[in-house]
């Protein structure tokens, strides 16, 4: 289920829109391995406090955010206040089943 912060402005809100699909995607995707699954669902399920003021170079994130904004980047930051890391996160998590990975 989509997951916006109420003062994202549009622009925020379709960044979230192209990662949540390109996250539902890159998960139901046969290549995809298992293990690489449940690392994103690891770092979904963890909170801003232990992510820490983390910058994340995980290849598929960082693909997604690239395609979405068109600009060629190297990081994405590790915050759940983030419409990129949020919507890949939450794109992943809802394309496996619940009972999946613990869910």
């Amino acid at each position: 289920m989509r997951n916006y912060d109420d003062d994202w402005t549009d622009s925020q809100r379709a960044l979230y829109d192209e990662c949540y699909q390109a996250g539902g995607e890159w998960a139901e995707d046969p290549d995809t391995s298992s293990d690489d699954v449940q690392y994103v669902i690891n770092l979904a399920e963890g909170d801003d406090d232990s992510l820490g003021d983390a910058e994340l170079d995980y290849p598929p994130l960082v693909d997604a955010v690239t395609q979405a904004t068109g600009e060629n980047i190297t990081s994405v930051p590790a915050s759940h206040h983030d419409p990129a890391f949020r919507g890949f996160l939450d794109g992943v998590r809802d394309a496996v089943g619940d009972d999946t990975f613990g869910l």
